[in-house]
């Protein structure tokens, strides 16, 4: 995705869910902070987002604009409407939250270890990719990483693993 297609999507959701502030998780929240973020960072074609202050329009979303919509067919991007619980992140993330305007369009999105912090819990090969990818492009710091990973309520997400996994990605990024 480029952040072209980012704003576009944006300004989609904007219009179909009659809003104009909206909550950016997932990978393609890195073209928030960095708009020309490396290649191997933009792979997917989905905007995870929901409406910030009316969480429950993300399904108007998804559905108008979602994946397999014509909107989807036409451009080759698409939304996926998520909620707040999508993305496990550190339970302070919107103390360093970061606010972005495009046009009358308030975007919020995770500081990018916050961000990070909720590939690493989700563990999947791609995230793995992404993950590698920030640390090889020293977009993130492990000491950060780490330090947020143990804020998890460890109770529901096993920290030791989450943050072996993250050191490992690290290990290899740097190989």
């Amino acid at each position: 995705m480029k952040r072209s297609e980012l704003e576009h999507v944006l300004r989609a959701a904007a219009a179909i869910a009659q809003e104009n502030s909206f909550v950016v998780v997932g990978s393609q929240a890195i073209l928030l902070a960095f708009p020309h973020a490396p290649e191997e960072l933009r792979a997917s074609r989905e905007l995870d987002l929901y409406p910030a202050l009316h969480p429950e329009k993300a399904d108007l979303i998804d559905g108008a604009i979602g994946a397999m919509s014509s909107f989807d067919q036409t451009f080759g991007y698409h939304a996926d409407g998520v909620g707040p619980e999508t993305a496990v992140m550190p339970g302070d993330w919107h103390v360093r939250e970061q606010l972005h305007y495009i046009g009358e369009i308030t975007v919020i999105c995770p500081e990018v270890h916050d961000l990070a912090v909720s590939k690493c819990v989700a563990g999947r090969e791609k995230d793995a990719d992404f993950i590698r990818a920030l640390f090889k492009h020293q977009m993130i710091e492990l000491p950060i990483m780490v330090e947020r990973i143990a804020t998890l309520d460890a109770s529901k997400y096993p920290v030791q693993h989450i943050t072996q996994w993250t050191q490992r990605r690290a290990q290899e990024a740097s190989a």
